[in-house]
């Protein structure tokens, strides 16, 4: 009777070891990414059908919140995200005690500057006002545009830390307006100029490559630092997975389908 359970009990687990053997296999070919909806989770899904060719099934999970996708990526539960820039990683990593890297970027979304009551940017009246978002990094960003396109002159060491404090020069004594990102277009009436995110300016109807009298170029500083990266977990930079994805992801076929879709509010920004 011990002979016949002995027996019995190597075969439930050799069929266990090889069931195992089989989802292990199946796993490799399967890769797992969170994303926010827009345009992160749109991209992914465009690239399904080029990964299905190299044997590959692609499973998008769409996030509302910045947290989680980074947590699911740290303990394993999915393979990658992609939904953030790497300023906004690291700081996640040195606050969540996180092992998060990345292997790449994909685009940016550049801002722009709209013209509101006035409308010739070369000649601007004196004592214009100029909206620029309020929050840290994108105030940084609209300083940086103004001053690329001669408006104003930082200390020479603002970069990516400017605030209007920083300001040095200002030859046309223009008044920067600090609003709330997500509502300088609605104010865009009530001020000469106005420094908008690219998605901000694509839901008021605004067209990036029609409209904005300049914009990021993807050399600048603001654009290559805060470029939308691919996210994994330390230690996978170089599994087959990730290369794979990567691949795709910067691709021509990406390259044109942003191109196509975006209308400039999002630029690929890869070699």
């Amino acid at each position: 009777m011990k002979k016949v359970l002995a027996v019995l009990l190597s075969g439930i687990l050799a069929v266990g070891l090889l069931s195992g053997c089989g989802n292990s296999s199946s796993d490799d070919k399967v890769i797992k990414v969170g994303a926010t909806a827009v345009p992160h989770a749109e991209i992914l899904n465009a690239v399904k059908e080029d990964l299905q060719k190299d044997g590959y099934t692609l499973e998008v999970t769409e996030f509302t919140d910045y947290v989680q996708p980074n947590k699911v990526v740290d303990d394993g539960t999915l393979d990658a995200n992609f939904f953030q820039h790497k300023p906004y990683m690291d700081s996640f990593n040195d606050e969540q005690g996180t092992k998060l890297v990345s292997v790449g970027t994909v685009h940016y979304e550049p801002l722009g500057i709209y013209a509101g009551k006035s409308k010739d940017i070369k000649n601007i009246p004196d004592g214009a006002t100029i909206a620029v978002p309020n929050d840290t990094t994108n105030e940084a960003r609209a300083l940086l545009l103004l001053e690329k396109n001669g408006i104003i002159t930082l200390k020479k060491d603002a970069g990516l830390n400017a605030t209007a404090k920083d300001i040095e020069k200002n030859p046309k004594n223009v008044k920067i307006q600090e609003l709330e990102a997500a509502q300088i277009p609605k104010s865009l009436q009530d001020v000469d100029f106005a420094v908008i995110n690219g998605n901000y300016a694509m839901e008021a109807g605004l067209s990036v490559k029609k409209d904005a009298l300049a914009i990021e170029t993807a050399d600048s500083e603001a654009a290559k630092t805060y470029a939308n990266i691919i996210c994994v977990k330390e230690g996978n930079e170089n599994t087959d997975k990730t290369k794979e994805l990567l691949k795709v992801l910067q691709s021509d076929n990406v390259k044109k389908f942003i191109d196509g879709k975006y209308d400039g509010s999002v630029v690929s920004i890869f070699e």
